[in-house]
């Protein structure tokens, strides 16, 4: 698949158009592969490729985004293949006391795609079910 990618922090100079792997459905999780139809350019993403440090290179931007399910893994009950869904960029462990009383922004290990791991400036997305949100009628 195609995605833009940084190797190291930059200037405009420093996204690259690339070739890499599509992400591999793990069949028989929670996890739902998204063909991206729409990604957007935020203020994050330059923050990120100007060198916001501490995290993970190389990277693919994008925190926004919206496609259509390519597949879903066997435990994801909300959405099936064929669905238009809108990506909220937000992950985070679902355990801990903060999840579990609906604040997911306190969680510790929470992350934002494009940030902390490869976000959606790309062809396909592997993200957990929580991540999605039915595109409206």
């Amino acid at each position: 698949m195609k995605a833009v990618r940084i190797h190291d922090h930059g200037d405009i100079s420093v996204l690259k158009w690339e070739s890499i792997a599509k992400p591999q459905l793990d069949e028989s999780g929670d996890d739902v592969l998204v063909r991206i139809v729409a990604s957007s350019i935020n203020h994050l993403d330059i923050w990120v490729r100007q060198g916001i440090l501490g995290f993970p290179l190389p990277l693919i931007l994008g925190s926004d985004g919206s496609g259509i399910i390519e597949s879903c893994g066997q435990k994801v009950l909300d959405f099936h293949p064929g669905d238009e869904v809108i990506v909220q960029p937000l992950t985070f462990c679902g355990t801990c006391d903060h999840c579990l009383n609906g604040m997911e922004n306190y969680c510790s290990e929470m992350g934002i795609l494009g940030k902390t791991m490869n976000g959606t400036q790309c062809e396909y997305v592997q993200l957990k079910s929580y991540q999605l949100r039915k595109k409206p009628p």
